[in-house]
């Protein structure tokens, strides 16, 4: 009666969300007296998740399955549950596992928390801290069918060592009718991705066009971070639609958060609120986004973010 865990990878390389939520499944094993089973969807190097307490890893290797599909990763999950017995699932709260979350539950007849927090507090009842109202208050929801289905968030529970010895085997599952493929997948490459990133820099309509968007690229590069941008600036078209973070674009749940020349509005500060720290920049001392921020900046954009720019990249030179 293992805990089952979802690890998501791309391009045969496992993503940090897959660490993380092994990480997690290892915590609920933990407490519940049991072991961690991984199932992977053609990953290279399973090893890795040996290092993060997972005992057992199922290895689905299948060309059809390259390009997600979420009812087709929904049966192939629910028929490795079955066949572990498993009481517990573990996913992220990416994406695509909310697209296969509904479906894998269904499957399953099971309860499904997202946005999960913390390891459960209690194991029976099933008992889990959430986030609510765009993270803005948190909730305990309890669990109580027989099989339950946790979507943890991103950057909550954090990557942690626990190192086991991972026994690794073939998994043949039956591919049900996918219904779509997927022809060509065009991705940017050399960039940091919103989704994967630690830290966002973020631009509103107070850099006044996209030709000024070339500081918002140095300091991300700098920090190794993602760029992004507010919904007006993407309806707009000075960015494309795939940087627009907010309620009506991409979450972001980084570890750091920067915004430059963004006012705040609701939508958006309800997409980003996850993040841990958040600095804002920006002229208007009146502007909503320093209520919500851990660190301020009153000031013209153009003066306060080439002066960072240069100081950090002293401060880089001399590590």
């Amino acid at each position: 009666m293992s805990v089952l865990v979802y690890t998501e990878s791309e391009g045969g390389k496992f993503k940090k969300t897959a660490l993380e939520v092994a990480s997690y499944a290892k915590a609920v094993a933990d407490k519940m007296g049991t072991s961690v089973t991984a199932i992977t969807f053609n990953a290279d190097d399973t090893s890795v998740l040996g290092n993060h307490g997972v005992d057992k890893v199922l290895k689905v290797t299948n060309s059809q399955l390259e390009s997600f599909n979420a009812n087709a990763y929904a049966s192939v999950i629910a028929q490795a549950v079955r066949n572990e017995n498993a009481k517990v699932v573990i996913i992220s709260s990416s994406a695509d596992s909310k697209y296969l979350a509904p479906l894998l539950a269904v499957d399953l007849e099971a309860g499904y928390a997202s946005n999960v927090v913390e390891a459960p507090s209690n194991t029976a009842p099933f008992t889990v801290k959430r986030t609510a109202f765009t993270n803005k208050a948190f909730n305990m929801t309890t669990i109580n069918t027989d099989v339950k289905l946790v979507g943890v968030s991103k950057n909550a529970f954090g990557v942690v060592e626990n190192t086991a010895s991972a026994t690794a085997e073939d998994f043949s599952p039956s591919i049900p009718e996918l219904g779509v493929s997927v022809e060509s997948v065009d991705k940017v490459t050399g960039k940091v991705t919103i989704a994967d990133a630690e830290i966002v820099v973020s631009g509103g309509r107070g850099l006044k066009g996209p030709e000024n968007w070339g500081m918002i690229e140095e300091l991300a590069d700098v920090l190794g971070a993602a760029t992004a941008c507010s919904k007006p600036v993407s309806d707009l078209g000075w960015r494309p639609h795939s940087e627009h973070v907010g309620q009506t674009g991409k979450p972001v749940a980084s570890n750091l958060y920067i915004a430059v020349g963004i006012s705040g509005a609701i939508q958006h500060l309800a997409g980003i609120n996850a993040s841990k720290v958040k600095v804002v920049i920006n002229t208007d001392p009146e502007a909503p986004f320093f209520k919500a921020a851990d660190y301020g900046i009153v000031g013209d954009a153009f003066e306060v973010v080439p002066k960072l720019i240069e100081n950090l990249k002293t401060f880089k030179a001399q590590q």
